[in-house]
C-alpha cells in the first residue's frame, strides 16, 4: 500500500498491486485494475518511487515462501 495526497489534501491509501496506468494530465490520475481512478497532487516520478519502494520492502522479505520448495519431479 501507498499513501497518496488527493486533490483536496485528503491521504488516500493505494494497494500498489493493483495500479495498472499512472498519467500526467496535468493532474497525476492513478488507474486500478478495478477500474477505480484517483486524481492526486502526488507527480507521477513521486508515485512510480513510492511503488518501487514498496515493492522493495515487499519482496525483500525474509519470511518469503518458496511455492516450489519440497515439491519433487516425478
Amino acid at each position: 500500500m501507498i499513501k497518496l495526497e488527493k486533490l483536496n489534501g485528503t491521504l488516500v491509501v493505494v494497494n500498489a498491486e493493483l495500479i495498472e496506468s499512472v498519467e500526467s494530465a496535468p493532474d497525476t490520475v492513478i488507474n486500478l485494475a478495478t477500474g477505480n481512478r484517483f486524481l492526486v497532487k502526488d507527480p507521477v516520478d513521486s508515485v512510480i518511487a513510492k511503488v518501487i519502494e514498496y515493492k522493495k520492502k515487499v519482496y525483500a522479505a525474509k519470511n518469503v515462501v518458496n511455492p516450489l520448495e519440497g515439491f519433487e519431479r516425478k
